[in-house]
């Protein structure tokens, strides 16, 4: 009975397979795509024929059934907004509680880093949700600029969703509708009917996660308000409602921000070159986050987000969530997903080389933690799994180091217009840009590909700027041998092109040059942006530090493996290594 238990999941495995494959086949608007997607639906067919047809030996089953491990009963997945990989080693003196327990104690593989371009939030949070890249599940920016509706939007934005809160008025909607795959937190609450609770400060972040369902999906709106959308419940949560009745972020009014540790022990200086910091304050601890007069305006609000705080406060209402909802304590597994904010929002304000960013890694490492004796005594020690990791990194600020820069929007406007003037008369011809992905006004893209001496024009004119490094057409992007491709600037923009959505040219920046204004900031394909950290901690984890290529679409996928859910296609792949038999 166990063989042909066994042989039945093989069989539902691979028709699952074959539905999702169908379904992409549909969707797919890229006819290589489409030849490859077929390709698969014959290969998963085929398997489900002979799975069908032959069957397993009992034999040969039951040793496999015997020795499989206990399946945790609770994932957690902790995303830590713009923690650059190497501030576990950079800043690992700082360290001492939760990071280090997780480095020393879990499966760390210390040469993660994302394949694609646009190293985002959005789509780096949707890349760790779904195991997929940004080219299937179209999360490809943070806001991209919609051509039917002549605006940007972003990637969380639905119009026909509404925001619900709790402390404050909700404000627009949001929801995974523009996500076109699902996550794992998705399969899980599906095929197993596990509980998924989702917690960040931005709503992408916790969309992200979760995608088009969850039991509890929550983000903090403007002025402190907890909120959740209509596309996951008519109300917010209970717990999360009475966690913010109990627990306003207004609490905090008054705190003042210090450094956790002496000045001496941390690296560089208090106030670089560049820095760029809140308003109200300035580049030297401390930092009061005022609102002891009791007027909490929004600039308060600002600054408890850029703060530990805000950290902190996310953790206790993880605490909270596992609490009241019992995560962990049923039959089927659940999903608890944690984005941590604050070190990217002091990220793009202070830099990396900031006291502020040191102190945020200091103060989190205390407040993981927290979580995890919360975990060991709620779940029980080995009992749960956890993936740790980030959605991007971030560039140095420019003037702190040698042959950085800045390149302004209106430089790259500008060549623009100059370069097509001679062919096309005046402009403007730019409709928007998102960072390296620039949209043409209707029109002038179609103009460009018919007229190859007016492609080549603006293509030398934008490289010629002292920050641009390349310039890639759109129409070369949608290929397979694009996305593969040997040349790492193409086969990174591919991997991010998602059609209709992003941009008619895409720039590639020179290294430790970025676009646009002070402090510092992300999106890129150079290192500092794409390598991340990817560390397992917990049940079914084999620790050890790994050199291992891996990459966050790896995170779902092993996940899955660890938990027996079959994921419907995934561009990631189970790190064995880390996983015990």
């Amino acid at each position: 009975m166990a063989a042909r238990r066994a042989h039945a999941a093989l069989v539902c495995h691979r028709v699952r397979r074959v539905r999702c494959v169908r379904r992409r086949a549909v969707l797919s608007p890229d006819p290589e795509a489409l030849r490859r997607i077929m390709k698969r639906l014959l290969f998963f067919c085929a398997g489900a024929a002979v799975a069908l047809l032959s069957g397993p030996s009992p034999r040969a089953a039951s040793p496999q059934l015997a020795t499989a491990p206990t399946t945790p009963k609770l994932v957690v997945v902790v995303v830590v907004d713009q923690m650059r990989a190497d501030y576990l080693t950079r800043y690992g003196d700082l360290l001492g509680h939760g990071l280090t327990r997780l480095t020393r104690e879990g499966a760390w593989f210390r040469k993660a880093a994302y394949p694609y371009l646009n190293t985002v939030t959005c789509a780096g949070h949707s890349t760790i949700g779904t195991g997929e890249l940004p080219y299937h599940h179209g999360m490809v920016l943070n806001q991209w600029y919609d051509r039917a509706e002549g605006h940007s939007i972003a990637c969380t934005e639905d119009a026909s969703a509404k925001n619900i809160s709790v402390g404050a008025p909700a404000a627009g909607g949001d929801s995974a509708s523009r996500m076109l795959t699902p996550t794992l937190a998705e399969v899980m609450r599906k095929s197993t009917h596990g509980r998924v609770v989702t917690i960040s400060l931005k709503a992408r972040s916790a969309i992200g996660l979760a995608g088009h369902g969850g039991d509890a999906v929550v983000w903090l709106g403007p002025m402190g308000a907890l909120t959740t959308s209509s596309a996951y419940a008519s109300a917010i949560p209970e717990f999360a409602a009475a966690f913010a009745n109990a627990h306003p972020p207004s609490q905090d009014a008054g705190k003042v921000w210090d450094r956790s540790l002496p000045p001496a022990k941390y690296e560089y200086v208090d106030d670089g070159v560049g820095e760029r910091p809140s308003g109200g304050w300035t580049a030297l601890f401390p930092h009061p986050l005022g609102g002891d007069g009791g007027a909490l305006t929004p600039a308060f609000y600002a600054h408890w987000e850029q703060s530990p705080f805000s950290d902190e406060y996310l953790e206790q209402l993880a605490e909270a969530a596992v609490d009241t909802m019992h995560l962990g304590s049923g039959d089927a597994s659940d999903f608890l997903g944690i984005s941590f904010s604050a070190l990217d929002i002091v990220g793009h304000a202070f830099g990396p080389r900031s006291h502020e960013v040191q102190d945020v890694l200091v103060r989190l490492d205390v407040t993981i933690d927290k979580l995890l004796k919360h975990l060991d005594s709620r779940i029980g020690a080995g009992k749960y799994v956890l993936a740790l990791s980030a959605d991007h990194g971030v560039a140095d600020i420019p003037e702190q180091i040698q042959n950085g820069g800045r390149q302004s929007a209106q430089d790259i406007a500008q060549a623009i217009d100059t370069s097509l003037q001679p062919f096309f008369g005046a402009g403007p011809y730019l409709a928007a840009s998102a960072y390296t992905d620039l949209y043409f006004k209707p029109g002038v893209y179609d103009r460009l590909k018919a007229d190859d001496k007016a492609m080549k024009a603006v293509a030398k004119a934008l490289s010629a700027l002292p920050g641009i490094e390349r310039v890639l057409r759109s129409d070369e992007l949608t290929s397979p041998k694009a996305r593969e491709s040997s040349d790492k600037a193409v086969r990174a923009a591919a991997l991010s092109y998602y059609p209709g959505r992003s941009g008619d040219l895409i720039i590639i920046p020179r290294d430790n040059w970025l676009l646009g204004g002070g402090g510092t900031t992300h999106g890129t394909l150079h290192d500092y942006d794409q390598r991340v950290p990817i560390i397992f901690f917990g049940a079914c984890i084999r620790s050890g530090a790994y050199d291992d290529a891996a990459a966050p679409p790896d995170i779902a996928a092993t996940l899955a493996s660890i938990v027996h859910v079959a994921l419907p296609a995934t561009d990631g792949r189970v790190l064995a290594a880390a996983v015990t038999k």
